[in-house]
């Protein structure tokens, strides 16, 4: 490994956080009586009593404003072979829903045949940049067994880390 150097702008810095494996999810909110969703790597848990977790949304997804007005959100750990489901919630399309199975849980979104699924209360939300950071304190959860995850490791969605 060489020494450390200086950050040459934002193309180093994706280039070396390619290198950190990411679950991939999927968070779902209502935005009126329609539901909306979005692909998300920066979820991560954040505390155990009470179980909450936290996330990361950019201002200019369009999910930001019905996902950032409170209330509840449904996230869905992704697993092996839904790398389709994926990327139509990682694209711009305007019905990222009509061709996914789906049920409404509440006032929240469930996406079938996740790996995990949890339903949350936003918590706290705060603006960072141009980001909004949300803590969502978990009301429900749900998982499949036996079932490896989908992860985001170097530009792709994998589920297996290895020698490439």
């Amino acid at each position: 490994m060489s020494a450390a150097t200086g950050i040459d702008g934002a193309a180093d810095f994706a280039d070396v956080m390619a290198e950190l494996a990411a679950g991939v999810s999927l968070v779902t909110a209502r935005d009126g009586d329609r539901p909306v969703g979005l692909l998300v790597t920066s979820m991560v848990a954040y505390t155990a009593d009470p179980p909450s977790v936290l996330l990361s949304v950019a201002h200019s997804s369009r999910t930001h404003p019905p996902l950032c007005a409170g209330g509840r959100f449904g996230i869905h750990l992704l697993g092996a072979g839904q790398e389709a489901l994926a990327r139509v919630f990682a694209s711009k399309s305007t019905d990222k829903f009509g061709a996914v199975a789906w049920s409404w849980d509440g006032e929240v979104p469930r996406v079938e045949g996740a790996l995990a699924y949890l339903r949350c209360e936003t918590d706290a939300a705060f603006d960072h940049r141009d980001h909004t950071i949300l803590v969502g304190r978990v009301e429900a959860v749900e998982r499949a067994l036996g079932v490896e995850p989908l992860l985001y490791w170097r530009r792709e969605m994998t589920w297996r880390i290895g020698p490439r």
